[in-house]
């Protein structure tokens, strides 16, 4: 199991250094919840949601010759959903309302995801057959 407390405290910092995020969760790549700060949500809907947009974004970077999947966002009427690979088993999705600086965003999920990503590969990688 990954270390639930660890990730979900990098959640809770994320929170602090990006103004106007609304919420994140991290879920496994076939989407399943592994934590969240996302009070209005469902979090299971969302990971569910989140493993389905990974799948079509992933075809797309391939077929379109682009490589791995890196990140997906979405820009709806009243704010972001973005989506970043955290290393070969979890993925990091933030919502973010509409005054969010992109930039900031992508910076501060970057290295969120590469922080998750040492903790549940490392861990993922002992459990899985």
């Amino acid at each position: 199991m990954l270390p639930e407390a660890e990730v979900q405290a990098e959640l809770r910092g994320l929170r602090a250094r990006i103004p106007h995020l609304t919420g994140s969760l991290v879920a496994t790549v076939d989407g399943l919840v592994v934590a969240h700060d996302a009070p209005a949500l469902e979090p299971e809907g969302v990971a569910a949601l989140t493993a389905a947009a990974l799948g079509v974004g992933s075809r797309l970077t391939e077929a379109t010759g682009q490589g791995a999947f890196r990140e997906l966002i979405t820009r709806g009427e009243r704010g972001y959903t973005a989506t970043y690979a955290a290393g070969a088993y979890t993925v990091l999705t933030l919502l973010a309302g509409s005054q969010a600086n992109v930039g900031r965003l992508h910076l501060e999920a970057r290295r969120a995801g590469a922080r998750i990503a040492a903790l549940a590969d490392t861990d993922l990688d002992r459990t899985t057959f």
